[in-house]
C-alpha cells in the first residue's frame, strides 16, 4: 500500500513553507525601516491556509503579457498586504520597527510550533513502516 505523502502531512507542509515566506516579508521591512517612502508589507496567513484547505488556487490572475510573475511568488501576491501605519513618518516609510520585530518574533514561535507538528507527522509515519 502506497503512502501519500499530501493526506499524511496534511496543511503542516504548505503552514511552514507560508511561515518562511512571511519571514523574509518581515526581514525586508526591518531592514527598510530607514528607506524612505518604502511601504511595509505582509501576509495574511490565514486566509492563505483557508485558500489551500478549500482547494481555490492561489495564483495571481495574469492578464497583460507583461506581467512578471518572477518578482513575487504569485501563490502568495493575492494575500500580500501593505500594512497602514498607526504614526506614519514624514519620509513616508511605514515600517514600525518595534511593531516588525515583534511580529517577526510570533511568526518565528509559530514557525517552530509547525515545524513541531510536521516533524511528530514525519515520527508517527516512521512508526507505522518499522511496525511499531
Amino acid at each position: 500500500m502506497a503512502i501519500s505523502f499530501d493526506s499524511a502531512l496534511g496543511i503542516h507542509e504548505k503552514a511552514v513553507n507560508v511561515r518562511v515566506q512571511r519571514a523574509e516579508m518581515l526581514a525586508n521591512n526591518i531592514a527598510n525601516s530607514d528607506t524612505p517612502n518604502y511601504k511595509a508589507r505582509d501576509l495574511d496567513f490565514e486566509s492563505i491556509l483557508k485558500g489551500v484547505e478549500s482547494g481555490q488556487s492561489m495564483a495571481m490572475k495574469v492578464t497583460d503579457a507583461g506581467h512578471q510573475g518572477s518578482v513575487i511568488n504569485p501563490d502568495f501576491a493575492a494575500e500580500m498586504m501593505f500594512r497602514i501605519p498607526n504614526q506614519p513618518s514624514v519620509d513616508g516609510n511605514t515600517v514600525n520597527l518595534q511593531e516588525e520585530m515583534a511580529r517577526y518574533t510570533e511568526n518565528a514561535v509559530d514557525y517552530q510550533a509547525s515545524f513541531s507538528f510536521l516533524d511528530k507527522k514525519f515520527k508517527g509515519l516512521v512508526s507505522a513502516i518499522k511496525g511499531e
